[in-house]
């Protein structure tokens, strides 16, 4: 059997004109199912190349490296952060890879003026520094060190009553009007969580207000959670969470740049008039700042729920407690390091495997995100003492260290949207990792390749327990009594954002996994100078036992992308994720219904008891616009077709293996080139609404949660908006996409079946 190039337009005329699946029913029950590494591989040769690339991973490689890549502040546009490209460059040409350093200069504000603090009832300045420990030796590196900010926060010099709103998302902002609390012109202080960070300025600004204060509280972050840094490995009461507040969520990347690279010659806009830089200032304190602030307030007593774990009382203000927030920033460019490195395929150089990972930092970055750099870099050197061997991969396998991560995806997104023409053309998968720790694999990504990375995870054993990954990942759900802990294959979580695989899913349609292991290594350095060496060798991944594992994993993951006859692209699994999508969101509109029903019968009612009160005069709230009944029948009917070509799909490719036959090269090519188109096809050109830098319908991250996804999102977000000609719309978009995955994958079974 041979593989095949990997994507050219002229398939698509293929998959048009192929025959339906056959029903369901007409499938034979008795076609045994075929894992990924049958499917694809000579299972001996395939298995004797893992053990060899095992052989070469070397914890001590890790730690060194870790060690001396995070002795220095490397933010995007440092001089450490530029060494670190540089070092990584070094490795990848020292291990046999066509190396380059793409360079891109991109927007990155750094703060000049930061000022908090309460003028009224008292006065109180937050010191707004972290401070050196004995225990934690870079804690004491100053040169080159950015301050507690949040990146592309607007200017500002504004000066009003405070108000805390919780975690600021909208849910507390209906909760404030319940309480009859308005922001406009005020100072909102939320705490971390609930969301990602750069929806609370957002939805601060949307109500009104003037300025946004961020603080990490005990109870989400710090000594609620176990004992605090240096002691235990929890966020300590100076520790800062530095990080981005674009709003990614209408694209990332560079904010001057959108939808193209920057490059040094790129038209950019004016930052002022960037469409994702915040329009109001916001600063991100520690939990020492933020007591004072929030001991002064008064006001309602906050909801049970909204209280943290500050030895104080908390209320909702506004007031008195009245602050001047004044913050400044630069404005400048500067430039991006992206390190890659390349081996060409021997076989089929034009079909590319990437496995990505960020080298930039907010400070340090020992964990985020070293751990998972390091991890990367152990696996691309362990690939290329196969190769110094005299093996070569049948693909292009290509590592990248991404810089300028941490503002908003910068690197990965500026060397996507350049490289897109390419990328669509030549890309089978991308891996991404981002920074790892000890305990459970935890693995997102496209469902094309559930089963597939399934299959890995069986073949991996966790380096404490003696188990495979697999096996212990599903004893977790089982003891946390999830219904989905006897499933033949493990649900993979969807992704929405947050990191570097973002471009190559969500705008270029390319599928994509992300990888690393946490649960039972300590949090609370995160974006904080003790995101450190000392931190990470105490209570992260102290012996680098799970570096080396992760480096395992991806590495089967990517040698096994790179030599598949056939590419191990399945799509039960994703049929079976897509149905539960859709129950959800019938579900969801059902109980959109009910609750506008509910709610509007309850103002008729007050209205009718208060409109016999002669001594009050009763102003009724507006009614909601009824919820119409939405017809999902031409989705229901895509999704059955769907599901009817994936187990057509499993049963012609059971009935080839079985068959002893193979495939011609000009076969092969036709074959692999339609299972990568699969993900592709999910991809609409115009974008989602209000965000056209989204193409992908089955997967989003949402205008409102940031990094978390929304599935099939064109048609949740109209429900969640009430904008039901949205949803009536993306129906049909949704319905056409799932019916164009079906005619690729039966396109693929009318070519096996014709063997």
């Amino acid at each position: 059997m041979t593989p095949v190039r990997a994507y050219f337009p002229s398939i698509f005329v293929i998959v048009a004109g192929c025959a339906t699946a056959p029903p369901l029913e007409e499938i034979s029950e008795s076609i045994p199912a075929v894992s990924t590494l049958e499917a694809g591989f000579d299972v001996a040769v395939q298995r004797k190349l893992e053990s060899e690339f095992d052989s070469h991973l070397n914890p001590e490689n890790l730690r060194a490296w870790m060690k001396h890549m995070s002795s220095k502040p490397h933010h995007v546009g440092s001089p450490w952060g530029k060494q670190n490209a540089e070092y990584i460059a070094e490795k990848f040409r020292a291990w046999g890879y066509e190396t380059e350093i793409e360079q891109f200069d991109v927007l990155l504000p750094i703060p000049k003026v930061r000022i908090v603090e309460m003028v009224e009832p008292t006065k109180f300045m937050a010191q707004l520094r972290e401070p050196v420990l004995a225990q934690d030796a870079t804690s004491s590196v100053m040169e080159d060190r950015l301050p507690g900010y949040n990146a592309f926060s607007a200017d500002g010099d504004v000066t009003a009553e405070l108000v805390y709103v919780n975690y600021g998302i909208p849910g507390d902002y209906e909760e404030l009007e319940r309480h009859g609390i308005d922001v406009k012109g005020k100072i909102v202080i939320a705490r971390y969580g609930g969301s990602w960070r750069g929806i609370k300025p957002k939805v601060a600004h949307e109500h009104g207000a003037v300025g946004c204060i961020i603080y990490s509280d005990p109870k989400d972050d710090g000594y609620s959670q176990g004992d605090v840094y240096p002691e235990g490995p929890y966020r300590m009461e100076h520790g800062v969470q530095r990080g981005s507040v674009l709003d990614m969520p209408l694209y990332p990347g560079d904010p001057l740049t959108p939808g193209y690279g920057a490059t040094k010659d790129a038209e950019r806009l004016d930052y002022r008039e960037a469409p994702t830089i915040m329009k109001i200032p916001v600063l991100p304190i520690s939990y020492a700042d933020a007591q004072p602030l929030l001991e002064a307030l008064r006001g309602p007593v906050a909801p049970a729920a909204w209280r943290g774990m500050l030895p104080i009382t908390y209320h909702i203000g506004p007031g008195p407690a009245k602050v001047h927030l004044k913050l400044e920033f630069d404005w400048n460019l500067r430039t991006a390091y992206n390190t890659v490195g390349r081996i060409a395929g021997s076989e089929y150089p034009d079909e590319w495997v990437m496995r990505g990972n960020h080298h930039d930092a907010w400070v340090f970055g020992a964990a985020d995100p070293l751990s998972g750099m390091v991890s990367l870099m152990e696996e691309a050197r362990a690939v290329g003492e196969l190769v110094k061997s005299g093996w070569r991969p049948k693909r292009t396998i290509i590592y990248a260290g991404w810089d300028a991560e941490e503002p908003a995806l910068l690197g990965s997104t500026e060397w996507v949207e350049h490289h897109k023409a390419e990328i669509s053309d030549k890309m089978v998968a991308y891996i991404n990792t981002d920074g790892t720790g000890r305990g459970f694999l935890r693995v997102g990504g496209s469902h094309t390749l559930e089963k597939f990375i399934n299959d890995v995870a069986r073949d991996v054993f966790d380096p404490r327990l003696g188990v495979t990954l697999e096996e212990r990942a599903r004893a977790r759900l089982a003891v946390n009594g999830s219904e989905d802990f006897d499933r033949e294959d493990l649900r993979i979580y969807a992704l929405g954002s947050g990191s570097d695989y973002t471009a190559y899913i969500h705008h270029v349609g390319i599928a994509s996994l992300n990888m690393g292991f946490g649960g039972e290594s300590g949090g609370g350095s995160y974006h904080s100078i003790f995101d450190s060496f000392d931190h990470y060798t105490r209570f992260m991944d102290p012996t680098f036992e799970y570096g080396v594992t992760l480096s395992k994993t991806t590495g089967r993951a990517t040698l096994r992308l790179a030599q598949a006859d056939i590419l191990p692209f399945r799509f039960t699994n994703f049929a079976d994720n897509v149905r539960k999508y859709v129950e959800d969101l019938i579900e969801l509109a059902k109980k959109k219904r009910e609750e506008t029903e509910k709610k509007n019968k309850l103002i008729d009612e007050n209205a009718f008891v208060l409109a016999a009160d002669p001594l009050k005069t009763y102003v009724p709230p507006t009614k909601d616009t009824p919820v119409p009944e939405f017809d999902f029948t031409l989705l229901e009917s895509a999704l059955a077709r769907l599901e009817r070509s994936a187990e057509a799909y499993e049963a012609a490719l059971a009935r080839f293996f079985a068959s002893g036959k193979s495939l011609s090269a000009e076969e092969s090519q036709q074959l692999n080139a339609i299972l990568i188109s699969t993900e592709r096809t999910m991809i609409r050109e115009e974008g989602l609404p209000r965000r056209s830098w989204f193409k992908h319908q089955i997967y989003a991250p949402g205008l409102y949660t940031g990094y978390g996804v929304k599935t099939l999102p064109g048609i949740r977000e109209g429900l969640e908006e009430r904008n039901w000609d949205e949803v009536r719309q993306y129906i049909g978009v949704v319905s056409e996409k799932l019916d164009g995955v079906a005619d690729a994958i039966d396109s693929a079974v009318a070519l096996l079946s014709d063997e």
